[in-house]
């Protein structure tokens, strides 16, 4: 969706686009902050216009939040105040995260927990909601509303051998940087944005930025960015185990066998 990393975010090439038509790649500044629910606005607008068409559309993943938002709805919580969400700006910086977090705890442990070290945003959006409505945001999240109509939509999970992906993808991370990445992410830099942009946080870029401001050799920055990649592998996988755990998965790990599998878990498909 940012168009700032195409190299580091694997989106698909000039090549790729030629042969099946995309959407919604490239289309975002990283100086944006899209939220799921803008991004499920979105891609509601290209499948009904692709629906109106009489055309199948294929999401592919990616992040399990936005899947589930897409398909079972998203809760309908009141817009916060300015003020309200400035103020708990200003919190997170004088308490810093640890003292925010646990202060977050004390009204809605689950987000608390749930929500990774680092991820400012959504440790803020927690606490304005809760500070703007009283309710804690994980109550919020029970009541989605707007999803999907139940059978105008199939899922698949891919779940190829974990020790292959990751091989896979610590060479995947050595060839981005070969193609490109690198240089990706020094033009991120010259434009000083607020690292707590999502485009700021892709997988990758703070171990590079480290590299090219002299912290890290290159070989540690890879390094490093091979074990991001391996750990949002192992958070994918719970996701993909415990939230979508009834979606059937293919194992295959080459395209030929993914589609074999595919095919045979949706026979009406091939007719």
């Amino acid at each position: 969706m940012y168009r700032d990393l195409p190299v580091l975010t694997a989106a698909p090439d000039a090549a790729d686009q030629s042969v099946v038509r995309h959407h919604l790649v490239g289309t975002v500044d990283a100086g944006e902050a899209w939220s799921t629910g803008r991004w499920v606005a979105a891609a509601r607008a290209v499948i009904a216009e692709l629906a109106a068409q009489g055309t199948d559309v294929i999401v592919p993943g990616g992040t399990g939040l936005y899947f589930e938002a897409l398909v079972k709805g998203l809760a309908d919580i009141p817009a916060v105040p300015v003020a309200v969400r400035a103020r708990t700006g200003d919190d997170y910086a004088a308490l810093g995260e640890a003292a925010f977090r646990e202060r977050l705890a004390g009204v809605d442990p689950a987000a608390a927990a749930r929500i990774l070290p680092g991820d400012r945003q959504r440790l803020c959006r927690a606490w304005e909601v809760f500070a703007a409505t009283g309710r804690s945001l994980t109550d919020w999240q029970a009541e989605p509303a707007g999803g999907l109509p139940a059978g105008s939509w199939r899922g698949v999970r891919l779940m190829p051998p974990r020790e292959a992906l990751y091989r896979r993808c610590d060479t995947r991370l050595t060839g981005m940087v070969s193609g490109g990445a690198l240089e990706e992410v020094k033009a991120l830099m010259t434009r000083g944005l607020d690292p707590a942009l999502p485009a700021c946080k892709a997988v990758g870029v703070r171990p590079l930025a480290a590299h090219l401001v002299g912290e890290l050799s290159l070989e540690a920055a890879i390094e490093a960015g091979q074990r991001e990649t391996r750990n949002y592998v192992k958070r994918q996988e719970v996701w993909l185990r415990g939230r979508m755990a009834d979606w059937p998965a293919v194992t295959e790990l080459d395209p030929e066998g993914q589609w074999r599998s595919f095919l045979a878990l949706n026979p009406d498909l091939t007719t």
